[in-house]
């Protein structure tokens, strides 16, 4: 099942999205839905199934749901290899990297949804963008088992992770981790799938199967499978509620795709930008199987957020 954020006849409603048409969930949130759990916003779902709905066209799609936590990690070996020449001017893939799914926090109140319009940061001529997928939550937990985090996983969604290169390589050298390089914006959406949608997805591992691609102003510059994560999403939630606290709505990402996920990934290989960094005007596509789209276009400095 697909739960959507629309807006519709001057109003902003949860909603099933199923086929070509859009069914509200009235006096909901998909923050709610994701707070009851699967089996119940599953139950909810297809009550709201029951009406004659309108067409998807005739809606617009808005931010998902707002997580109260967003983990970003960093989950394919290639993407590594590739920024971190590009960023750090370093080769290969750091030792520590495959001791445990790293993963940073990223600005909750700094989110933004399909299509929605990003301002490049001021400071920076190297903008850059990141295909993901993002896991989210169903349940609160504390030192999960991978089971339990498995038993989870509410549902998934497409993760853009907008990168300022420039300012990332300069405030890394200090050894933190990024800050201004990462915190201006990140999109989801363009809905939530929900768990059970994609369990025939998973492989053998443990690991969802799934084409992911971007493009470019409609050129393809990215393609890569899900399964090549190096770890899995339940190890990535077990992980991460280590000696810690999960919650529900909380969104973990995977980390960029390889193969071209991302554009310092390229320049990294290549030893030049090519492509050149995103410029005002400019829109980034991504697709992933059995998800969706997400599209996002870079606005004029001068303006404003979408």
């Amino acid at each position: 099942m697909r739960f959507a954020t629309v807006a519709h006849g001057g109003r902003t409603v949860a909603a099933v999205v199923a086929r070509d048409r859009v069914h509200e969930l009235p006096d909901r949130t998909v923050a709610d839905l994701v707070a009851s759990g699967l089996a119940a916003a599953l139950e909810a779902g297809g009550a709201a199934l029951a009406g004659p709905g309108v067409p998807l066209a005739d809606v617009t799609l808005a931010l998902p749901y707002r997580p109260a936590s967003v983990r970003d990690f960093v989950t394919f070996e290639s993407h590594v290899e590739g920024v971190r020449r590009s960023v750090e001017g370093a080769a290969g893939v750091p030792s520590a990297w495959y001791d445990a799914p790293t993963f940073y926090f990223t600005n909750p109140h700094a989110l933004y949804g399909p299509g929605a319009a990003i301002r490049r940061p001021a400071h920076s001529r190297a903008l850059d963008f990141e295909l993901e997928v993002g896991v989210v939550l169903g349940r609160d937990g504390a030192s999960l088992s991978e089971a339990e985090a498995h038993d989870a996983i509410f549902g998934y969604t497409v993760v853009n992770d907008w990168s300022a290169r420039d300012l990332q390589a300069r405030e890394m050298q200090v050894g933190l981790g990024p800050a201004k390089g990462k915190d201006f914006a990140t999109s989801i959406g363009p809905w939530l799938v929900t768990a059970d949608e994609l369990a025939p997805r998973l492989d053998g591992s443990g690991r969802l199967d799934l084409d992911c691609r971007v493009s470019v102003n409609g050129v393809p510059i990215g393609r890569d499978r899900l399964a090549h994560m190096h770890w899995t999403f339940p190890q990535l939630i077990a992980y991460a509620s280590r000696d810690s606290v999960v919650r529900a709505g909380d969104l973990l990402a995977s980390g960029t795709t390889g193969g071209g996920g991302c554009l310092a990934e390229l320049w990294g290989r290549r030893g030049s930008q090519d492509p050149p960094p995103l410029e005002p005007g400019d829109e980034v596509v991504m697709r992933v199987e059995g998800i969706g789209e997400l599209a996002g276009t870079v606005a004029d400095d001068a303006g404003g957020r979408g």
